[in-house]
């Protein structure tokens, strides 16, 4: 008798892997849609075509390579894409987004088996590959247009980001090029990438999910009060070289990766003291490489980083089974 596997998590519910998908979409409507409204039509281009490639990608590796023509899209590779759409400039190339898009589901997910095999979050993969490929334009952030849809964002003026700013000249000259730094990143008037430019849009679409059951509030909460404490501390040494705490947890991709990439089940541990140690572990490498290192932000190698140690952590957080031997006895 054949036996077959399902992709994981193998968790006993109702809910299909496609439906969970559905609502990770719909999660991140806000922020998608207020990107839109910053950046006009070209970053609808890049959000609905992020999609539409990364689906026929995978549709195209199922059904034609895989011989599975029972296959039917879950929209997984529609999550990734626009995932990937919201961590990039959005005046960047459709080219380059086409090939972060490519990379993100033949190297981050295929090459492991597809949906429920990868190690590592496909839409990070991708976009750590754009970062190596393409430094300049991955880092040439276009200034807010809002409600403006007739302008392309590859025409507008770039700026650097306020935490550019803060890495490069310090606290002071953030405050004085993007007043009200606090309320702008909460609300959304910010340069940056669409998925870090709106705290509360985040914040919306993982209320959303997290009363629809499809992800656990530990990794969120250890992710984000990690890098709040740690923050802390080096503010309180030194304040004019580092942000407050509560400005670096609504600055750069904190609330995207801790909200949304982090907590992906398929590349976090299954055990809740194992979600505690992994969103402590990002938190303290994205503020170790926001502050000791070289770069201004942190989130996706964390993220990346702790995807690596999942196995081991899911290994030491294993429960004991009721019934089994002490290893003493």
């Amino acid at each position: 008798m054949k036996l077959t596997t399902a992709p994981a998590p193998h968790i006993h519910d109702r809910i299909s892997a496609r439906a969970i998908m559905i609502d990770v979409l719909i999660a991140l409507a806000p922020a998608s849609i207020l990107a839109v409204f910053m950046w006009g039509w070209y970053m609808l281009l890049l959000e609905i075509g992020s999609m539409v490639f990364a689906e026929s990608i995978e549709l195209f590796i199922m059904r034609v390579m895989r011989k599975k023509k029972e296959f039917v899209p879950d929209f997984s590779a529609s999550v990734t894409g626009l995932l990937l759409a919201l961590n990039v400039p959005a005046g960047i190339s459709w080219w380059m987004m086409a090939t972060g898009v490519f990379i993100a589901i033949i190297v981050g997910k295929e090459v492991w088996g597809g949906i429920g095999n990868n190690s590592f979050n496909p839409a990070l993969v991708g976009r750590i590959f754009m970062y190596i490929s393409f430094p300049a334009a991955m880092t040439a952030w276009p200034k807010t247009n809002w409600f403006n849809f007739s302008q392309a964002a590859y025409h507008l003026q770039t700026t650097a980001t306020p935490l550019g700013e803060i890495k490069m000249h310090g606290v002071a000259a953030a405050s004085k090029d993007f007043p009200n730094l606090m309320f702008n990143s909460f609300i959304g008037n910010i340069p940056g990438s669409a998925g870090e430019m709106s705290a509360l849009a985040l914040i919306l679409g993982f209320v959303y999910l997290w009363w629809k059951g499809i992800i656990s509030f530990e990794i969120p909460v250890a992710y984000i009060g990690t890098t709040f404490g740690m923050s802390a501390i080096f503010w309180l040494v030194s304040p004019n070289a580092y942000s407050d705490p509560t400005t670096s947890i609504l600055l750069g991709g904190v609330m995207l990766g801790a909200l949304f990439m982090a907590t992906d089940p398929v590349t976090s541990p299954v055990s809740s003291k194992g979600k505690w140690i992994f969103g402590i572990g990002c938190g303290a490498i994205t503020v170790l490489i926001r502050y000791v290192g070289s770069y201004p932000e942190g989130v996706n190698f964390a993220i990346l980083l702790m995807n690596a140690l999942v196995p081991f952590i899911d290994r030491i957080t294993r429960p004991r089974v009721f019934g089994e031997v002490g290893r003493n006895a």
